[in-house]
């Protein structure tokens, strides 16, 4: 079943140097931009990291640093990159939990602006575990009777990836054929930021989503433990979250 539309979706995976969003780096990107009418757009670019790729990240994606030693820099890239994912919601295999907070770091670093709560968000793996409980080489087999024999590919995992979102809206008469009704349905949570540190509540209260204060309300704790936000800023916590926060803060602040 083709995707019903309203406006382009790009389907995106990376591959990088660990999984720590602070601290690591994309190594390749591949993407599969989908219009309205169904014409693709295919492109997959490796990156200088700007750093070592441990042993232990190019025994997955069989990246090395001399296969990514003359290509370009992530922030040679970024603008173009954003005016590519411009307008288009995003969609992904874990992209809600890794792929899209990662690239969201990389924009920043880079000093380009990107409006991530503009986009709807489709994560294929959240469909696929609340419907079977699998990995991406057995969502494969499964929904499209394939063997994914290049995995950790990113291109293939892409390609992989927007096969299945097919295949589950074929299988599922439940499932359906709605951006709008992917996104919500493939979300665990409401995520403030995107790491999903914090979530809103019923009530559209942030609420913190780890640590000692989870359950509560951001904004309560702020007034009551001001020392937790100077936490927040010096801890290793994406950049994202910590704008939230700042956010949060100086919304109390003027309403004091």
């Amino acid at each position: 079943m083709e995707l019903k539309l309203t406006k382009p979706v790009i389907f995106f995976d990376l591959e990088t140097t660990g999984t720590n969003i602070t601290h690591d780096r994309i190594v390749e990107i591949s993407l599969i931009k989908i219009m309205p009418n169904g014409e693709e757009f295919e492109r997959t670019r490796r990156i200088n990291p700007e750093m070592p790729i441990p042993a232990e990240a190019t025994a997955v994606h069989h990246i090395t640093d001399a296969d990514v030693a003359d290509a370009p820099k992530f922030g040679q890239i970024a603008k173009d990159l954003a005016k590519i994912f411009e307008g288009c919601d995003i969609a992904g295999f874990n992209s809600n939990k890794f792929d899209v907070p990662m690239l969201a770091e990389e924009f920043l670093r880079a000093g380009v602006k990107f409006d991530f709560t503009k986009p709807r968000y489709i994560d294929v793996q959240n469909i696929f575990h609340r419907k079977e409980q699998r990995t991406l080489v057995a969502a494969y087999r499964f929904y499209c009777g394939k063997e994914l024999d290049d995995a950790h590919s990113a291109n293939a995992d892409t390609r992989a990836t927007y096969e299945v979102l097919k295949a589950q809206l074929d299988r599922y008469d439940d499932l359906q054929n709605d951006v709008d009704y992917l996104a919500e349905f493939s979300t665990h949570a409401h995520n403030v930021d995107l790491m999903g540190r914090l979530i809103y509540d019923d009530k559209k209260r942030e609420i913190i989503n780890f640590g000692k204060y989870k359950g509560q309300v951001a904004a309560d704790v702020l007034r009551r433990d001001p020392g937790y936000y100077n936490w927040i800023m010096q801890g290793d916590f994406a950049q994202n979250t910590k704008d939230v926060f700042t956010n949060i803060k100086l919304r109390l602040k003027n309403n004091a």
